[in-house]
């Protein structure tokens, strides 16, 4: 069975610098980074996105998806013949 190695190092997710394990704003190399990635999750920067269960709310995106292609009013030029 293979052992799992210990991150001893990883990289800023906002700067890419190389951050050691014991460092104190790990795995950030600084408070500035830590403060500029939380900034991108309150934003919305950031999303985790999750399949879409609900029934209902598949059959209205197919709904639209449909509407938006087949729709004979849609303004889009490149979609009309001149």
């Amino acid at each position: 069975m293979a052992k799992k190695k210990k991150a001893s190092s990883l990289r800023c997710p906002t700067c890419r610098t190389l951050v050691l394990a014991g460092e104190p704003d790990f795995p950030f190399c600084s408070d500035r980074c830590r403060v500029i990635d939380l900034g991108k999750w309150a934003s919305g920067g950031y999303v985790i996105s999750s399949k879409i269960n609900d029934p209902e709310e598949l059959e209205n995106i197919a709904e639209a998806q449909s509407r938006k292609q087949f729709d004979p009013d849609d303004d889009d030029i490149s979609s009309r013949e001149r």
